[in-house]
């Protein structure tokens, strides 16, 4: 049996994951499912490991290693095409953790990104799209952190926590940029979300590219998401991961949709927000190896 290569996907929320894993899986040799738990079974197997007393009574070190490693693996056993990429926004602040248990070749994350003003208008027009109905489980899960936390639900209060620590856009931007700062940026690939509306193929052209796999002739037409996740009862959102048959931008403009101290405040911090715009310009010089006010590695179990 031929063994499976494995890549990742992070990156921004509303920016086009979701249509990315649907072009990946017209490839007949690429997996691309939904957000998987992967990650945190790694990572929850490995801190156990660190604190569990019959471990550290007896420790095996190279047994611990395997079975971490081994979680991905048995994870995808159901799936037979040769090529897998895990999604989970956390990878980007994970890799110092991940390479001590994936192979060098395969340290390679695709990571969706957008404008930051183009993803609150986003997240707004999901909300107002789905008002909450009398018999639903779920409210969606930005209103019920304002809910919640006594802040009045409004677009103003819904944009501030997404902005904020604890708010999903502002997670995600801080471990991507957790994982640059560590010097991984040659792991890197963006994806902009309006590149891959303008140019799909020529987009996808270079994701295989960054890979080292070869091109794929895609169709935009007739597109179907066929990993649905349960929007409506795990996040109060029904058409949170739709994906429209033709590849088309249906957002509004944010000058339509954003509250006018929302557009202030994304104007006045844009260049720290979408940081990864210099990038794509002028690339950072590559870091070779760790920096040196890293001292954690996270692939403990070692024997030296």
């Amino acid at each position: 049996m031929t063994k499976k290569k494995y890549y990742f996907m992070s990156g921004l929320p509303r920016s086009g994951s979701t249509l990315l894993s649907t072009l990946l899986n017209q490839n007949p040799e690429i997996y691309s499912g939904p957000s998987s738990p992967v990650l945190g079974i790694m990572v929850g197997a490995h801190e156990n490991f660190l604190t569990n007393e019959l471990y550290l009574g007896y420790p095996k070190p190279d047994q611990a290693n395997e079975v971490i490693g081994s979680v991905i693996e048995n994870y995808y056993s159901d799936i037979e095409k040769p090529i897998i990429i895990d999604k989970n926004r956390a990878w980007t602040g994970r890799m110092s953790f991940i390479e001590g248990y994936i192979q060098p070749e395969e340290l390679k994350v695709i990571i969706p990104v957008r404008r930051v003003d183009e993803i609150l208008t986003s997240f707004l027009t999901m909300v107002h799209r789905n008002p909450f109905k009398e018999g639903q489980a779920k409210i969606n899960y930005i209103d019920e952190v304002l809910i919640k936390s006594d802040t009045p639900m409004n677009d103003e209060n819904r944009c501030m926590h997404l902005l904020n620590s604890g708010g999903i856009l502002y997670d995600s931007l801080h471990t991507l940029k957790l994982g640059v700062e560590e010097g991984f940026r040659d792991c890197f690939h963006y994806v902009d979300y309006n590149d891959l509306m303008d140019d799909p193929q020529g987009e996808m052209d270079k994701i295989y590219e960054f890979l080292g796999e070869k091109s794929f002739e895609h169709t935009f037409e007739g597109l179907s998401n066929q990993n649905r996740e349960k929007d409506l009862e795990v996040y109060g959102l029904a058409d949170m991961h739709e994906v429209h048959s033709v590849l088309k931008k249906t957002s509004p403009s944010p000058n339509t949709i954003l509250p006018e101290s929302i557009l202030d405040i994304y104007e006045q911090n844009r260049s720290t927000l979408e940081f990864w715009d210099e990038s794509k310009v002028k690339p950072q010089p590559m870091i070779s190896g760790k920096p040196e006010t890293k001292t954690i590695s996270y692939n403990l179990f070692s024997n030296k």
